[in-house]
């Protein structure tokens, strides 16, 4: 049966990121579907519609042997500036979205949270929830929606938080993952400090899945592929040498001097959910499905903040000009370098709560056994899960390589992350900066809360970071002594959850 994914694409970020994932989607698809079928990989991610007929027919999947008419991609796009989706429209994915399923305005939320989330957010929920409600009616078997957004302006923060929210009280059974692009230190918006951490804030408190993707990351990442590149070309035009094996590869349009600004930067976000998705669209000898992530990596409740990393980063069609062949020894260690990280920190000095490992191409349970063998005893593992690792296996690699690697570990290294997007709030918040922008929509209280919910989190984290395990008692003459190597997290974090927060979705 096929299991639909429905994606949301908010804020000029989010719809940049989107606007590269359906392009490497489709290139994706075209390389394994060589008869042009609409068949259950394909109808993940797009539908099949018949533009002959008034109103267009969705034609189903069938046995899979069905030919493809004209492919529309399961998304909502929302922007209260029309640029970016004008640009979409135009370009080669001008057929492939739907134009009904587009929400835009022509102001733009003034790069401010409230305003977006108090505003635009009521102003656009009854056109919103109706075209979310009219994707979902047209799948067999949803699984999860894919919230693309930004945190640091104000349609991708304001309005996007309000969508994750609206999607908690509409859709309570569905999985809600979201690619969240966090803003650098240096970024060029002065209100982002207060713009990421209200939108932290609800990422905590209504997602069930978060994947933090740091722009600082992203241009240090590109940064070091443009140099290696560069570098490779230099030796071979010189007839030494190429780069030194591994290292990082990019994307075909990536680095290409004709493509359009932050290409490389958005296609590597794109790649990690292409990577995520790949068990879902194609079979494998150990699928991995969204739910399995959720219910495997999150140990509790509201720590859903995953790490991902990449070996290699993207696959371009000439990788073998670009780096020496890779081992599968190669991408394992990559995945857990520093340099590979999608936000600046470094989880192999800090506690793994959970990790996933979802390898895609020719390798074996064996392979990935040994490896996670090799690495484990570098790797600092919360002792109540020291055999903490979620494997997955997919066949179908990404076009161009023979097989690619995907890291989703829950580390408390995230708490470096929240501590210094709160620090930056503070520094602004103590003299009262900006605020009264805000205050025409919201209440000042709710910096407090989101401050607070952010702390608390932070805590948490910490406090996983340091318990250790309880010594075990031993049986005594006199009776018998036993001890739960958990009471000193439930003790921690028992009051601060009721069930509600605590029941977890089963897939």
């Amino acid at each position: 049966m096929p299991r639909e994914l429905v994606t949301i694409q908010v804020g000029q970020c989010g719809n940049q990121i989107g606007c590269r994932f359906w392009e490497l989607a489709l290139r994706e698809h075209a390389a394994y579907n060589s008869k042009g079928v609409f068949d259950d990989a394909l109808s993940s991610f797009f539908r099949n519609v018949d533009t002959r007929y008034e109103p267009p027919r969705n034609l189903p999947v069938g046995d899979g042997t069905g030919t493809i008419r004209t492919l529309k991609a399961r998304s909502v796009i929302v922007d209260m500036e029309c640029g970016v989706i004008n640009e979409m429209l135009k370009g080669p994915l001008g057929d492939v979205l739907d134009t009904q399923m587009l929400i835009s305005d022509v102001s733009g939320a003034g790069n401010n949270w409230a305003h977006g989330n108090h505003v635009y957010g009521p102003q656009y929920r009854e056109q919103i929830l109706d075209r979310i409600k009219h994707t979902v009616e047209a799948c067999d078997s949803l699984q999860s929606f894919l919230l693309l957004h930004s945190l640091g302006g104000g349609t991708g923060s304001g309005v996007g938080t309000y969508i994750l929210e609206m999607l908690a009280d509409e859709f309570p059974d569905v999985f809600r993952f979201t690619a969240s692009v966090f803003p650098s230190e240096d970024d060029d918006v002065v209100t982002s400090p207060y713009n990421a951490l209200l939108s932290l804030s609800k990422l905590i408190e209504h997602a069930d899945c978060v994947l933090p993707i740091e722009n600082q990351a992203l241009m240090d990442i590109v940064g070091r592929v443009e140099a290696k590149v560069q570098g490779s070309a230099t030796g071979s035009a010189a007839g030494g040498p190429a780069g030194p094996g591994g290292g990082v590869v990019v994307a075909a349009a990536g680095l290409d001097s004709r493509s359009k600004p932050f290409d490389s930067m958005n296609g590597i976000a794109a790649t990690l959910l292409l990577n995520m998705t790949s068990s879902v669209r194609f079979e494998g000898s150990l699928n991995v499905d969204l739910n399995d992530i959720t219910m495997n990596l999150v140990p509790y409740p509201k720590m859903h903040f995953l790490l991902s990393s990449m070996s290699p980063l993207s696959a371009p069609k000439d990788v073998a000009k670009l780096s020496a062949p890779r081992t599968l020894d190669q991408v394992f260690s990559e995945v857990f370098s520093r340099e590979h990280q999608l936000i600046r920190a470094d989880p192999r000095h800090s506690t793994y709560l959970a990790c996933g490992l979802l390898m895609r191409g020719n390798a074996t349970i064996s392979d990935i056994n040994r490896n996670v063998a090799r690495i484990k005893p570098s790797l600092r593992m919360a002792h109540w899960n020291t055999e903490g690792f979620k494997l997955g296996i997919c066949s179908k690699p990404p076009v161009g390589v023979p097989y690619a690697l995907l890291c989703l570990a829950n580390n408390c290294a995230i708490t470096n992350t929240f501590t210094t997007m709160k620090d930056r709030f503070e520094k602004l918040y103590k003299r009262r900066f900006y605020t009264h922008h805000y205050e025409q929509y919201m209440e000042l209280s709710m910096f407090k809360h989101a401050a607070e919910t952010v702390s608390g989190i932070v805590d948490q984290y910490k406090a996983a970071e340091c318990v250790e395990a309880a010594p075990v008692k031993r049986m005594s003459p006199g009776g018998s002594a036993s001890s739960s190597l958990m009471i000193p997290l439930i003790d921690l974090w028992g009051n601060q959850w009721g069930n509600e927060d605590s029941a977890r979705k089963v897939g």
